[in-house]
């Protein structure tokens, strides 16, 4: 029986970074995935397939809408080869995992291919195809992560009733996509096909889009999605949903209660993810789960089982790929002595539509709830001459800080390239900066990111320059 003193069961962002940190601190280290590939759902149906389609799609509504304006002329008709760009989608997931497979080897990490479950706190038993194999582990890391959440009155077939993991697969461009879920996962698929052709309606139980944002993100994202024809129906309640052929009808009630019916050839049903602990026999181990089925962990991310604890989408917190990278990287060096820690208050959140969205810190929304005094600046993307240049004018970046001592408490930003400059915001507010400080800083012009001085300016005794 092979011995080991740190075994991960799930090759995710959180578990494969947890793997490559054990090793580089210098515990034997196994890796147990149960697909035939590494990465889990970020790497294989989440975070890059859907960055790829992205990408792909909107270069092709530049090559329709905008080429012309920039003065580029192409003769003939411009269509979409949808076969084509799922199969680079593909050919740049299947790079991307490989690297992962390189990255253990590399680090001499030992990959298990199969169904990992606790035989008990030190056992561990591998269901692979062919035979079953026990390892034995010193500490352990369950980073199993999570798998999309349904309604309990929806059957997923799969074909017309998917999720996101198939409408990343979709042999033909649907002619109406029927969302449930106006979440970030929901409003970037739907701006996918949305691109390509297809009529995109978005149901929303909530009063607004993105509901975990601040307010002001969601207004404006609406208000862009708006101009691009995606429809919405926000405070609907999906009650029914139902296949009739190549038909999904879904029947919902609107705010006053009246039943609405909707059809369409797809019904992307994107309601969040679950925490996946299936098949894992966590109870076996000592490990406890809390009612909605994660795993309970104390503020090392260790479980009811002294020797065993669990990082990612399969714990309490936001379900994002780098909160779990750095959970992973935290466990491995509690494991090797070392006291590092987690600001959950700064890890930023993005939605990967164009414009993008990004966040970090305290909403406008907490901070009044919390009572805290705080003062705001705002400045549009659009007074920018980088985003004239590059006809990306929709959007602004938010900045709030402390109304007394002007700590920025948070920043909140919608335009291009958004997703990059949030990084300088969870910066400054790792170095508990104020407005000031950001506002004084030189920023390179022309770039997207004199919109954070200029926020900050406005944040600053109200002195943006360009407004």
């Amino acid at each position: 029986m092979n011995q080991y003193d740190v075994a991960v069961i799930g090759s995710g962002p959180g578990g494969y970074v947890a793997a490559i940190r054990c090793a580089q601190l210098g515990m034997k280290t196994a890796i147990v995935e149960k697909y035939s590939t590494l990465g889990g759902t970020c790497l294989n149906v989440g975070c890059i397939p859907s960055k790829a389609l992205l990408d792909s799609s909107h270069h092709y509504e530049d090559a329709v809408k905008h080429f012309e304006e920039h003065g580029i002329e192409i003769p003939g008709e411009i269509r979409v080869n949808l076969e084509k760009m799922i199969g680079r989608k593909q050919a740049v997931v299947d790079q991307t995992t490989k690297g992962i497979q390189f990255l253990m080897d590399k680090n001499k990490i030992d990959v298990y291919q199969g169904m990992g479950s606790f035989q008990d706190a030190t056992h561990i038993a591998i269901a692979g195809e062919k035979e079953e194999v026990v390892i034995e582990a010193k500490n352990t890391i369950i980073a199993t992560g999570s798998k999309p959440a349904t309604l309990p009155f929806i059957t997923i077939d799969k074909e017309r009733i998917i999720t996101s993991t198939e409408a990343l697969k979709l042999k033909e461009i649907p002619k109406h996509m029927v969302i449930i879920g106006g979440g970030v996962i929901g409003l970037e698929l739907g701006q996918v096909y949305r691109r390509l052709g297809a009529e995109v309606s978005v149901i929303e139980y909530m009063d607004r889009i993105i509901p975990g944002m601040d307010a002001a993100l969601s207004k404006e994202l609406m208000k862009v999605l708006k101009k691009q024809k995606v429809k919405f129906y926000l405070s609907h309640k999906v009650k029914s949903v139902e296949r009739k052929g190549d038909e999904v009808v879904i029947k919902a009630d609107d705010k006053k209660g009246k039943e609405i019916s909707f059809s369409g050839d797809y019904c992307l049903v994107s309601v969040g993810r679950r925490p996946y602990t299936d098949g894992l026999n966590a109870e076996a181990a000592g490990v406890k789960m809390d009612e909605r089925g994660r795993v309970e962990v104390n503020d090392h991310l260790q479980t009811s089982a002294a020797n065993i604890y669990a990082i990612g989408d399969v714990v309490r917190g936001a379900m994002l790929a780098h909160k779990a990278e750095e959970e992973g990287t935290m466990v491995a060096e509690i494991l090797a002595g070392q006291k590092p820690h987690i600001d959950y208050n700064l890890i930023p959140g993005v939605v990967y539509t164009w414009p993008e969205v990004a966040a970090v810190g305290k909403t406008e929304e907490e901070l009044k709830e919390a009572g805290v005094a705080y003062k705001s600046g705002q400045f549009p993307m659009r007074a920018l001459g980088r985003s004239r240049a590059s006809m990306d004018v929709d959007g602004f970046i938010k900045i709030l800080a402390d109304k007394e001592t002007d700590e920025v408490l948070g920043v909140h930003m919608i335009g291009a390239r958004c997703a990059d400059l949030i990084a300088e915001a969870v910066t400054a507010m790792e170095f508990r900066a104020s407005a000031e400080d950001i506002a004084r800083m030189s920023h390179a012009h022309p770039t997207y990111a004199e919109a954070v001085k200029e926020a900050a300016l406005a944040a600053t005794e109200d002195r943006a320059l360009h407004v």
